[in-house]
């Protein structure tokens, strides 16, 4: 899970970059970047850390120019370094730098055939930096001297022949424009946007979400299609191809469900009406399975879940109440490498207000259970305030398989539905009831929003992966990669590696 964006425009793009990536915050909290062009030369500046952390004012002056791109990223098994922050870049051809939200599937085929067939250099364990060495070397295979839109769209096109997995891409090549492509699948989002100047000139923007085109005072135009290209040039010229073969729609649900704000509009879906859906399902499915239920007060678990949980309230009508107030300087727990930095950051993160939960059956609403580390601590912390009974509801089903297009779930073993059917997960989180919300009714929640979105990438609920090409021995290395013992061994690189070269920003 990771943010993107770039910006044409005919003034200087590097406050709407950084004003950009703080809108997207929420999908990476661990390292940002900006990459910056003006007179063909390239400006960066990449450091793990929050937006507002990693640019001072030092920095922002002296990344020039009016195109650019940015990246904001999360946490990973083996990428604790700013090395390998992203955008990343490459000299050849025309210099171009990329900044990639997703995961590569194929990463290790491509890693070896990128230097054994490609002859091109890798200096990261990141998936971006072997996707942008495939898209240069397709380039620089079939462009002349001056690369023309065509010469990119067939890159990309080649890209998507020898990439498997997610991928939502925004690249720039320096002097002539940026780009942006999403994989065959569509599985990870990607917008753009337009606003006209007073000049005349229409200024661009590509987001990983909708909420960063719209606050940053652009209109919205549209979802790019599954395998759709875009390129706009320095000069503000707009062009559009699919460059994909076949084309499946089958966007991530669980963007839905938690990643995505809930303002964010994403392939026609307004997040926040999906969610509203969830709760009113859920309720439904409470009310259906558990008609003589004691519930005196609903509360959310804020703040993905808050939309969820009003509609359940509602449809029950049972009363709604605000039970935990949260300390928003603490990181989203989910993405937080090791169990006990999880736990710890539980109780920073959420304080109990006991008069809410003093001699009440309260009903608790989640967005997902996962791991369950944040669920049982909640729980543990609404009886300690007085709780009589606390139940347990969840807006998605259980979590018992890994995200292998981006999200960094862990293992199974470390899955609290893993090898447990409800009762057993129930008793694990110490919960008096728990009840999830059924697959069915999810994706009709987020369908509903647009009748046209035929399929969902629903993996972590279903273990069907649709890229087909996920297999027990992947998964196995995968869960190696992702375990906690991994998270928690010292890093092979040092943290103190940035980027080198006359185009870094210290």
């Amino acid at each position: 899970m990771c943010g993107i964006i770039g910006i044409v425009a005919n003034t200087p793009v590097n406050q709407m970059l950084f004003d950009g990536l703080t809108l997207l915050q929420h999908r990476g909290q661990d390292a940002a970047g900006i990459l910056t062009c003006e007179n063909n030369r390239l400006f960066l500046r990449k450091e793990n850390g929050l937006v507002k952390d990693v640019f001072h004012t030092r920095h922002m002056r002296q990344l020039l120019g009016n195109m650019g791109i940015g990246h904001v990223r999360y946490p990973t098994a083996g990428c604790d370094s700013s090395a390998e922050a992203q955008p990343f870049y490459v000299n050849a051809p025309f210099g171009i730098a990329l900044g990639h939200n997703g995961n590569l599937t194929n990463v290790d085929e491509l890693r070896a055939s990128v230097q054994q067939l490609d002859h091109r250099h890798i200096n990261t364990n990141s998936d971006s930096e072997v996707l942008l060495n495939v898209f240069a070397h397709e380039l620089s295979s079939i462009a002349g001297e001056e690369p023309k839109v065509e010469d990119v769209f067939t890159a990309i096109a080649n890209v998507h022949r020898r990439a498997q997995g997610a991928y939502a891409v925004i690249g720039l090549i320096a002097g002539r424009g940026i780009f942006a492509f999403r994989d065959p699948y569509g599985i990870r989002p990607i917008c753009y946007g337009q606003r006209k100047t007073t000049q005349g000139f229409t200024e661009y923007m590509i987001a990983s979400e909708s909420v960063a085109i719209e606050a940053s005072d652009f209109e919205l135009i549209r979802d790019l299609a599954p395998g759709e290209a875009i390129f706009i040039s320095a000069d503000g010229e707009v062009s559009l191809k699919q460059c994909a073969i076949q084309a499946q729609y089958s966007p991530c649900i669980f963007e839905y469900v938690y990643l995505a704000r809930p303002d964010s509009i994403i392939d026609d879906v307004s997040v926040y009406r999906a969610r509203m859906r969830m709760g009113e399902r859920l309720a439904a499915k409470i009310m259906r399975e558990w008609p003589d239920n004691d519930i005196d007060v609903v509360i959310p678990i804020p703040d993905t879940s808050r939309t969820a949980a009003l509609e359940i309230a509602v449809a029950m009508n049972i009363k709604y109440r605000e039970g935990f107030v949260k300390n928003r300087y603490i990181a989203r727990t989910f993405i937080m490498p090791g169990q006990e930095m999880r736990k710890r950051s539980v109780r920073q993160k959420l304080n109990a207000i006991d008069l809410e939960f003093r001699g009440k059956n309260v009903l608790l609403v989640d967005d997902s259970i996962v791991r369950g580390t944040t669920s049982s601590e909640i729980i543990r912390m609404a009886r300690e305030a007085g709780a009589n009974k606390v139940y347990m509801a969840s807006a998605a089903p259980p979590v018992r398989y890994p995200n292998v297009y981006g999200i960094d779930m862990p293992t199974p073993s470390e899955f609290v539905a893993y090898n447990r059917d409800n009762e057993a997960i129930c008793e694990a989180i110490g919960a008096d009831c728990l009840i999830y919300q059924d697959l069915h009714d999810l994706i009709e929640s987020v369908r509903a929003g647009n009748p046209s979105l035929k399929a969902f990438d629903c993996s972590c609920f279903t273990g069907d992966y649709i890229t087909g090409d996920i297999d027990e021995n992947y998964l196995s290395i995968l869960s190696e990669r992702r375990s906690d013992r991994s998270k928690n061994a010292p890093s092979k690189q040092s943290r103190d590696i940035v980027a080198v070269g006359l185009y870094n920003v210290q």
